[in-house]
């Protein structure tokens, strides 16, 4: 009998046979930001949107557009570095909303409480048909609904 692997390694490999890795890696971004930047620089920049290897950040302030201009390459080194590989070629910035961060409670946030269409739920189902695992397909299930919900929860504030 094989020893058992490890489920981050089955994880690892469930995702790269969808071809999901690079969405789910640089999407990280998203839930460790404040860890990236710091307290000081996420209450005034957050990040919006990553396509084509770019990062969009709405920035509360031109003044904020400007100072972090001039910190662009420690962020995109930050952020790259983060990700473990360099991921992000380059990073813009524009005015935009910010949303204020929620208190920390007890309760589930707000983006747990959204729910998903059936179309939506039927889209994760289909992705998972490749995975044989019945354990890595539940694990792999959660991540993808609340990849949808964070996702959906975001666009309400766009």
């Amino acid at each position: 009998m094989a020893k058992p692997k490890p489920i981050r390694s089955i994880l690892e490999d469930t995702l790269k046979g969808l071809e999901i890795d690079g969405y789910v890696k640089t999407h990280s971004i998203f839930f460790g930001w404040k860890e990236i930047v710091g307290d000081s620089i996420a209450q005034q920049a957050q990040p919006r949107l990553i396509r084509n290897r770019i990062l969009f950040i709405d920035v509360s302030h031109s003044t904020w557009v400007q100072q972090l201009q001039f910190l662009k390459s420690t962020l995109l080194e930050k952020v790259n570095t983060f990700l473990g590989e360099p991921v992000i070629q380059d990073i813009r910035f524009r005015v935009g909303q910010i949303s204020q961060p929620q208190p920390s409670s007890p309760q589930a946030s707000s983006w747990e409480n959204e729910t998903l269409d059936r179309e939506t739920l039927k889209q994760i189902e289909v992705q998972l048909q490749k995975v044989d695992d019945d354990e890595t397909r539940n694990i792999m299930r959660d991540v993808l609904i609340k990849g949808a919900k964070l996702e959906r929860y975001r666009r309400k504030f766009k």
